[in-house]
C-alpha cells in the first residue's frame, strides 16, 4: 500500500486558542510518527481565526524538535509572500537541525485575501513570477560556487525535498518541467485533479532531484467508530467552508445534530463539490473509501486532513485510518 501522510491546518477551535493548537499540533505528531505516517506537514495562511499555521516554518521547527523520524515540512509555503532568499535561508536551518527529514512543498497563491497580501509586504501578482522564484529558490539548494554573489547561509548544498503544491494545472505543468513531486489539493479544489495528474505524468522530464514522477493527493479522511459518528464529526468541516463562503471565516465549530438546517440549498451544492474528496465513516466505510480513491486515481502518495473540533477524535481518526492502511496493504 502507498505511503499515507497528515496535512495539518492547527485549527483553533471555539473555546480554545493558538496555544492550545500548537499543543494539539505536537500531540497528533507524535501519534502519527507512532502510527506510521511518513509527513506531516502544515499549511501556511493568514488572517483566518481558525488556523494558527501562519509562521509555518517556526511551527515545522516545533514539530520536528518534538518528534523523531517522521518527516516534517510545508503544505505549503506560499511563496509569493516570501524572498525565495529567506525561504532557503529558513529551510536550510530546519534541515540543518533536523537533517534527512525536512521537506518544503511550495504554493503559488498567497494563502489569503489581497488586503493581508499587501499587509506581507508582497502583492498577489508576484504570482506571475512563482516559476522564475522557484527556480532561483532551487538555486539556492545547490553547492555554492566560489565566485557566487548571493548564498543560503545554510542552505546552499543541502539536500532539501521541494515540492510543486496546486489546485491547477499550473504547477502540474511546472513541476513536470522541473522534475519535482507534485500534490494536488484535492481536499478542497477537486475540479482539475485528474486533468492535472495526466498532463504531470506525461510531461514529467526527469531532473537530478527526481527520476519519475511522483504525485500525491490529499484527501479528507473522517473516521469514527459508527457512521453516524463520523458524519457528525465532518460537520464542522461543512460548516467551516459554509462559513467561508459567506465570508465569514471565524474559529473552528462544534459538530451539529443537523447540518442541513445550517446551509441553504446553494450553499450545500458548493461545499459538497469543494468537498468531493472526503471518505467518511466507520473503518469499514473508510477503507472501502480509500481503497476506490487509490484504484482509481492511483496517487504515489496520499495525505490525509482532519480539521476537526475534538482534539481526541481528530486523534482517533488518524488511528483509523493507520489501521485501514495496514488492512489495505495486506491484500
Amino acid at each position: 500500500m502507498i505511503p499515507f501522510s497528515v496535512l495539518d491546518l492547527a485549527p483553533v477551535c471555539v473555546g480554545s486558542d493558538a496555544a492550545q493548537s500548537f499543543r494539539n499540533t505536537l500531540d497528533l505528531a507524535r501519534h502519527a510518527e507512532r502510527l506510521g505516517y511518513l509527513r506531516y506537514w502544515l499549511a501556511e495562511h493568514h488572517n483566518m481565526p481558525g488556523i494558527a499555521s501562519a509562521a509555518t516554518t517556526v511551527l515545522i521547527g516545533y514539530v520536528a524538535g518534538g518528534t523523531s523520524t517522521i518527516r516534517v515540512g510545508s503544505g505549503g509555503v506560499m511563496l509569493p509572500n516570501h524572498a525565495p532568499l529567506q525561504v532557503a535561508e529558513q529551510f536550510g536551518t530546519l534541515a540543518s537541525l533536523y537533517p534527512g527529514r525536512i521537506d518544503l512543498g511550495l504554493g503559488r497563491a498567497p494563502g489569503t485575501d489581497h488586503a493581508t497580501a499587501r499587509a506581507l509586504r508582497r502583492y498577489f501578482d508576484s504570482a506571475e513570477a512563482f516559476p522564475n522564484d522557484v527556480i532561483e529558490l532551487l538555486g539556492y539548494f545547490e553547492p555554492a560556487q566560489p565566485e557566487q554573489p548571493v548564498r543560503a547561509v545554510p542552505g546552499a548544498g543541502l539536500e532539501v525535498p521541494v515540492w510543486l503544491l496546486g489546485s491547477s494545472l499550473f504547477s502540474a505543468r511546472l513541476a513536470a518541467a522541473l522534475g519535482l513531486p507534485f500534490a494536488f489539493a484535492s481536499h478542497f479544489a477537486p475540479d482539475a485533479m485528474t486533468q492535472a495528474l495526466e498532463l504531470y505524468r506525461r510531461e514529467f522530464k526527469p531532473s537530478a532531484r527526481l527520476a519519475q514522477p511522483y504525485a500525491m493527493l490529499a484527501l479528507n479522511v473522517v473516521a469514527a467508530d459508527t457512521d453516524a459518528e463520523a458524519r457528525r464529526l465532518f460537520t464542522t468541516l461543512q460548516q467551516s467552508f459554509t462559513n467561508l463562503r459567506r465570508g465569514r471565516p471565524g474559529l473552528i465549530p462544534a459538530p451539529i445534530d443537523d447540518i442541513e438546517s445550517y446551509w441553504t440549498p446553494t450553499e450545500k451544492f458548493g461545499v459538497e463539490h469543494a468537498l468531493a474528496c472526503s471518505v467518511v465513516g466507520a473503518p469499514d466505510t473508510v477503507e472501502r473509501g480509500i481503497a476506490e480513491f487509490v484504484e482509481r486515481f492511483r496517487p504515489d502518495e496520499l495525505m490525509l486532513t482532519a480539521n476537526l473540533f475534538d482534539h481526541a477524535a481528530r486523534v482517533r481518526s488518524f488511528e483509523i485510518a493507520a489501521a485501514v492502511r495496514e488492512n489495505l496493504a495486506k491484500r
